[in-house]
């Protein structure tokens, strides 16, 4: 079993290519053109031992929308593809993450039904660049590429830098958990036999 993934993925928008290996170190090479975007990556990286090669190059001119949304779908791909037909996995993980004055909650069912719950306080103005409305796009796009129930819960934090980076710490360890082996799994771990 690989659990790795390459995708490429070309719009009008964006050209993203991301490899990664869910068995990884924490090893990454991050570049979407967005600095702070990159940052939460990375972390969603290292607390989730994945391995990410990423490279997105979007029309950031207009805004970061296309590039921060086609990053989601082009990860959440490269999540399915490296889980492939989901047998032997753990299927849920759940992490609570603390960042200074913030608190994230994530919940990661790999059922092969995407949705996203995001419940994050959300700033007046934005003063990062990255706004939480758009990391909610982000994970939207993930969730619906992966497969993946995803449930994002922000109990609460002033800082929306902090906010956000517990969220993407939560989110690497919550995955790392669900796609993790486990060898009394022999299919698929449902009733129906089938995810």
């Amino acid at each position: 079993m690989k659990r790795t993934a390459d995708i490429e993925r070309e719009t009008k928008e964006t050209q993203i290519r991301v490899s990664l290996k869910l068995d990884g170190q924490g090893k990454t090479e991050i570049s979407s053109g967005i600095p702070f975007f990159d940052h939460m990556l990375t972390l969603f990286t290292v607390h989730g031992f994945f391995d990410l090669i990423l490279y997105a190059k979007g029309d950031l001119e207009v805004d970061f929308h296309h590039t921060v949304e086609d990053v989601g779908l082009v990860l959440g791909q490269a999540v399915a593809e490296a889980i492939g037909e989901r047998k032997g996995i753990r299927r849920y993980g759940h992490a609570v993450t603390p960042m200074d004055d913030a608190l994230a909650a994530v919940t990661v069912d790999l059922s092969n039904r995407p949705f996203l719950v995001y419940h994050a306080p959300e700033p007046a103005i934005s003063e990062i660049g990255l706004s939480p409305s758009l990391v909610k796009e982000f994970f939207r796009a993930l969730a619906n590429r992966a497969g993946m129930n995803l449930h994002i819960n922000v109990s609460y934090g002033e800082n929306e830098h902090h906010v956000i980076e517990s969220i993407f710490k939560a989110f690497g360890r919550a995955l790392d958990q669900a796609s993790a082996l486990d060898e009394r799994i022999a299919g698929v771990r449902s009733s129906k036999g089938v995810l």
